[in-house]
């Protein structure tokens, strides 16, 4: 994005977008602690926004890469109410396509039979302890959380999300949030 600071702590309708998943969270029932994976200087952003303690909030330093950052933050969570390994999607909508190197066409894939992976993704701590081991064991390096557990050859349930749970990655998906949110 090139901004000045990591992307979900950029302002979007005046709070870090951040703070829009983790304030669902904190008033959740269900959910009894949060753990939060960031740098030291940002803490106190989720500190401040903690609904008086109502949701036990723990941190974490983030790692190289995400999935280090994963595993750092599985490393202070207690058990937990988590059952299985789930992930929200939505059926893909576009024609993808699968590209050479050099970014022409290999093949068209069948979209009937493919799903984009949001946030969040939810996985029983002692499977996705199990998933670290061999992730680094067999140096593999994963885009997403349930991939951890894919190479265990464990079922990952897919729930069907919302089109408008975006992932901001680029200046135009701000944008879009922007729009989303204010439709609300």
């Amino acid at each position: 994005m090139g901004a000045s600071m990591p992307k979900q702590y950029l302002p979007l309708l005046g709070q870090p977008i951040a703070l829009y998943s983790f304030r669902i969270f904190s008033l959740m029932s269900e959910v009894k602690e949060i753990v939060v994976v960031c740098d030291p200087s940002y803490r106190d952003i989720f500190e401040e926004a903690q609904n008086s303690g109502t949701v036990y909030l723990k941190f974490a330093s983030p790692g190289k890469e995400r999935q280090d950052s994963v595993f750092n933050g599985l490393q202070v969570l207690n058990d937990a109410w988590v059952h299985g390994a789930a992930v929200l999607g939505v059926p893909v909508k576009a024609t993808i396509k699968e590209a050479s190197n050099d970014n022409f066409v290999t093949r068209t894939l069948n979209r009937q039979t493919l799903w984009e992976m949001h946030t969040p993704q939810v996985i029983k701590p002692s499977l996705l302890r199990k998933g670290f081991e061999v992730v680094y064991r067999e140096g593999l390096e994963v885009t997403d959380d349930v991939s951890i557990v894919e190479h265990l050859k464990h079922p990952v349930y897919i729930t069907e999300g919302s089109y408008t749970n975006i992932k901001v990655t680029t200046p135009d998906d701000l944008l879009l949030a922007e729009r989303i949110l204010n439709q609300r």
